[in-house]
């Protein structure tokens, strides 16, 4: 209905000659094309959770993020794709400048509602008291947490886990993935197991990696799945100064991305990730393959917050 799925799983040999590995052995799961205002992760949990919606006689749909939150922007597109309002809510103050997600919330038709500096855990209270409002005022709002990162919305990554397995062949897999809200990794965890998945965290949550735990209980019990045995693997080790700050090491994995694959990351997720998979040594993994899941997010890539540190990257030369 929303998502353009399934999407592609594609060999990275330039980028995995770059990382020590053998042809072959780095994948590249393609969650940035899964379409709906440039696509990202969210469009697959958005899948469910509009459907839900729409089931349950819902008019609008109800979530919050960061300024430049992928999130909030996927789910406005959805909402016009189906006809329902949006009401968004940023835990920021008003950007002096309308640019990247935010210039796109807009043309969506998204009402935006900047609520102050608030830590990320306490979002879900912010968007509870819209829901409320919205109630009072006969609406029928749907809420949907930060990231869509409930069970239902996490679900969708259990197919996400399923395609990968198909397109391989095999499950002789390591996953590795930005880790903020939880929805997406506890959906593969719950398909593929812990060991199977590895989370680097970018600084959303105080303890991503709890968020994780509960989630993917939560997912394999709404999907009839065996719970996963042990613990999810979660790395702090590129949270630098905290979500949507990037590191010097998070724009070496952009531009190695891109200038290898001709692949977009973003400075808040998928660059993190990789930057986090090059600093493990992917040639030492185990695993007969590693596939990195590009989750989008490339609109803030043209915003002026991150174009004066994204110019200092050096080009490689011809």
């Amino acid at each position: 209905m929303l998502a353009h799925l399934p999407t592609p799983l594609e060999r990275a040999d330039r980028l995995g000659q770059e990382l020590g590995l053998a042809p072959g052995r780095l994948w590249v799961k393609r969650d940035d094309c899964t379409g709906l205002a440039t696509g990202g992760n969210k469009a697959r949990k958005l899948e469910l959770l509009v459907a839900d919606a729409l089931a349950t006689g819902s008019d609008v749909l109800v979530t919050a993020g960061g300024l430049q939150s992928n999130h909030a922007r996927t789910t406005a597109a959805a909402a016009a794709r189906v006809g329902l309002g949006c009401v968004l809510a940023f835990n920021s103050d008003a950007p002096a400048k309308t640019e990247g997600n935010q210039l796109l919330d807009l043309i969506l038709g998204a009402e935006r509602r900047f609520v102050g500096p608030l830590a990320m855990d306490d979002l879900n209270e912010v968007v509870n008291r819209i829901v409320e409002e919205l109630r009072a005022a006969n609406r029928k709002p749907y809420l949907i947490p930060v990231g869509g990162s409930s069970p239902l919305g996490a679900s969708a990554y259990v197919g996400a886990a399923e395609e990968i397995v198909a397109d391989l062949g095999h499950d002789d897999v390591l996953v590795i993935t930005a880790t903020a809200s939880g929805g997406t990794h506890a959906g593969l965890a719950a398909r593929l197991g812990h060991g199977r998945v590895l989370g680097i965290d970018v600084g959303a949550f105080a303890d991503a990696a709890s968020i994780v735990r509960q989630l993917t209980i939560d997912v394999a019990v709404l999907k009839g799945l065996p719970i996963p045995t042990g613990q999810p693997h979660v790395l702090r080790d590129q949270v630098g100064d905290g979500y949507g700050a990037p590191t010097a090491a998070c724009r070496e994995a952009i531009r190695l991305a891109a200038q290898s694959e001709g692949l977009l990351l973003d400075p808040v997720y998928s660059g993190k990730a990789l930057a986090g998979l090059i600093n493990l040594k992917p040639a030492t993994m185990e695993a007969k393959a590693i596939v990195f899941l590009a989750t989008g997010g490339a609109p803030a890539l043209f915003t002026s917050r991150y174009e004066d540190w994204l110019a200092e990257a050096n080009p490689r030369s011809a």
